[in-house]
């Protein structure tokens, strides 16, 4: 048996990677905008500190050449006192630049974070529902949360680092030509093979920091499926080969690390020998130099001492430029989502839909075809259906005709390749998605509950400004149709807290609880896609009998998946080959329609011999 869950299908590369680095994080410049004053000041201290480090070899080459070469007597300590006093003074200086520019960074940091996570979510809620088919949820939760964790150490540190790192070694290298002449010069020949190795470096650890970050999306979403498809994984005894599955993509990683680690560990080494030889060479030139007298002592000293300050950087860059190549990939990886389009979008001149007097819910589709991006045929062919206001009209088919694809398009969770959707005479892309579905509520076969109240899970179509004794009267009248009573027996009531996705529900309390809310929501269109699969006959015969009650007053549109939904219907439409074949009353397609027969007697034979699936149709 093949190792499960799969990997996720190879995904084409991001339009940012071509990108150089710099190019590339300056898209987060409208983001990072606000918090710049703060990272700025942040820069300038960290810099205050590195500069005040390099003036302390300074005050030594000073004490050197002064005092101490022409000796001091023992009564005259002012001579040392005040190039002592210096040194303390700068060391103060340096720590408390430290200390401020720690303050001055940390808070934005996280603003920024908070804002790019934002932004994210935000984008992923305006995203249709194809795009999060495309895309597992652990390499989105991978993106939301550790590439902008890792982006937000990368701009209070990485960044202040890197730009502090290069000042403070051109100003000392500056300091070293001035100080010592051609020991400045000989230190400067080391940055040859220094920039040549760091640019070998940045090359081949971007492609591996891109690597593991999608390795470890990959290994987020097998967790993801394994928790969430751990009752299967049980009762089939499977547990063994997703483990396996597992461990072979963890292995994967830590390789991947492996080889990030091996190359950093490389450049640091080079990093930190280089400079240290390059000092070798300087300490035997400098004592021939000081001997033949064209340095003094204190300059060689002063040299040596800036020298030390300067390797601290040029070691360091090592771990500042592998983490600022993480946060490159980090940001293409966050803008591969981000800058996704949406092709659902409000129009620029939306039309009001509240103008429509309440009772509302007149839907037409005029010859409406759609396709998938990747279909070689379309799904829907020019289909055209009408349901006027207050009426309920069943839509069946055989499986695989796209009933749930048609239901998608009436509250826009999907645009059509071709023809329109119209709502009390609007073509839904002329409205405000927001106000489209509010008016449109579907209670999909498959319910989705969050891991919030059972209250807030049935209110979650309900307007936050509707007053709280009418929502109050909302949900109980919902609860009360979709005969969802077994909520009051739940620890809290209604206040309950539902574990994630309500998988501590049977799936018929699970499929009550998704029709309560849709029904709760009020709409004008109410869309349910087969939505009493999972119940049993006497609990379906009681919401049948309420729900004739409810939709008495709201437009309905019942994608049927066995005959006994075929009664809730004024008429039922049939769907063939992407096309409305016929329309009538069941009684009335019974006598006239070969193909309405025949769907239905498939319908019964399926649920009689227990084969109905409980599954949302396949819309593929």
């Amino acid at each position: 048996m093949a190792a499960m869950p799969s990997n996720p299908p190879e995904r084409p590369v991001p339009a940012g990677s071509q990108l150089g680095t710099i190019a590339s994080v300056l898209r987060l410049l409208p983001s990072v905008r606000p918090a710049l004053p703060r990272l700025v000041a942040g820069l300038v201290a960290s810099l205050g500190a590195s500069l005040a480090a390099l003036a302390i070899p300074r005050v030594l080459q000073r004490l050197v050449e002064g005092p101490l070469a022409q000796g001091v007597a023992e009564q005259d300590h002012a001579a040392l006192l005040w190039p002592t006093l210096a040194v303390l003074g700068l060391g103060v200086t340096e720590a408390g630049l430290i200390l401020l520019r720690r303050n001055l960074v940390m808070y934005p940091g996280t603003r920024v974070e908070a804002v790019l996570r934002t932004e994210l979510f935000r984008h992923l809620q305006q995203l249709p529902p194809a795009f999060h088919d495309r895309w597992s949820g652990g390499q989105l939760l991978s993106r939301s949360m550790a590439d902008l964790g890792l982006l937000r150490r990368w701009l209070v540190f990485g960044l202040l680092q890197l730009v502090v790192s290069v000042i403070t070694i051109a100003v000392g290298v500056g300091i070293l030509l001035a100080t010592a002449g051609w020991l400045g010069l000989v230190y400067l020949a080391g940055a040859i093979p220094v920039t040549i190795i760091a640019f070998r470096f940045s090359r081949r650890y971007r492609v591996i920091a891109r690597l593991s970050q999608d390795q470890s999306g990959d290994l987020a979403n097998t967790v993801e499926e394994s928790v969430h498809g751990i009752r299967v994984l049980k009762a089939f005894g499977r547990g063994d080969d997703a483990l396996e599955s597992f461990s072979g993509q963890a292995e994967e990683l830590r390789r991947t690390e492996i080889r990030k680690a091996g190359n950093q560990a490389t450049v640091t080494t080079s990093l930190q020998l280089i400079p240290e030889l390059t000092l070798a060479v300087c300490l035997v030139l400098g004592v021939w130099l000081a001997a033949d007298g064209h340095v003094t002592v204190g300059a060689l000293v002063a040299f040596f001492l800036t020298a030390a300050v300067i390797n601290g950087p040029v070691v360091d860059l090592g771990m500042t430029l592998s983490m600022t190549l993480n946060a490159r990939t980090a940001v293409d990886r966050y803008f591969e989502v981000l800058e996704t389009p949406n092709p659902l979008t409000d129009p620029a001149d939306p039309e009001d839909l509240a103008a429509v007097d309440e009772g509302g819910g007149h839907v037409v589709l005029r010859d409406v075809s759609f396709r998938y991006d990747d279909a070689p045929a379309p799904v829907l062919d020019g289909v055209d259906l009408e349901l006027p206001a207050g009426t309920t009209t069943a839509l069946v088919g055989l499986t695989g005709s796209g009933k749930s694809t048609l239901a998608m398009l009436l509250p826009r969770l999907a645009d059509v390749t071709a023809g329109a959707v119209e709502i009390d005479g609007h073509d839904v892309r002329d409205l405000r998605r927001h106000d489209l579905r509010r008016a449109i509520a579907v209670a999909f076969e498959d319910p989705t509950l969050f891991s919030t109240s059972v209250r807030d899970n049935i209110l979650l179509g309900v307007d936050d400004d509707v007053p709280p004794e009418r929502r109050e009267r909302l949900l109980h009248e919902a609860v009360e149709v979709a005969q969802a009573g077994f909520v009051h027996d739940l620890p809290q009531g209604l206040d309950t807290r539902i574990g994630e996705e309500g998988l501590s529900l049977s799936g018929g309390q699970r499929q009550r609880l998704a029709l309560a809310r849709a029904v709760a929501a009020r709409p004008r269109v109410l869309v349910l896609d087969d939505p009493l699969s999972a119940l049993d006959v006497t609990t379906e015969e009681a919401v049948t009998a309420r729900l004739r009650e409810v939709l008495a007053g709201s437009t309905s549109l019942i994608i049927a998946h066995r005959p006994s939904t075929v009664a809730l219907a004024d008429r039922v439409a049939v769907l063939s080959e992407g096309r409305i074949s016929a329309v009538g009353t069941h009684r009335e397609l019974l006598a006239s329609d070969d193909h309405y027969r025949y769907v239905i007697a498939s319908l019964e034979k399926d649920w009689e011999s227990g084969e109905h699936d409980h599954e949302t149709e396949a819309v593929r």
